[in-house]
């Protein structure tokens, strides 16, 4: 099992409101995942970030992938040690 940090979209058509969750990589998109590990949404400017960084450094610690998207907000959250 593939543990990936993802985006997972909620909120209304054209007023996109994501989860950041870990999910296993064999899941749809917006179904079955693991732990909420925060949220995103992009229509605030700048856009509002929260993030559990305990729990988003534990699964990167077990060998969790976060995708390109996950990996640059986590980067402008200053969460560094993300794998390359």
């Amino acid at each position: 099992m593939s543990v990936k940090i993802r985006l997972a979209r909620h909120g209304a058509k054209k007023r996109p409101f994501y989860r950041i969750v870990a999910a296993d990589g064999q899941c749809p998109r917006d179904g079955k995942f693991l732990e909420n590990l925060g949220t995103y949404n992009p229509l605030n400017t700048p856009a509002e970030v929260t993030l559990k960084t305990d729990r988003v450094q534990y699964w990167i610690g077990q060998g969790a992938t976060p995708t390109d998207t996950v990996k640059s907000i986590l980067k402008k959250q200053g969460i560094s040690d993300i794998p390359a």
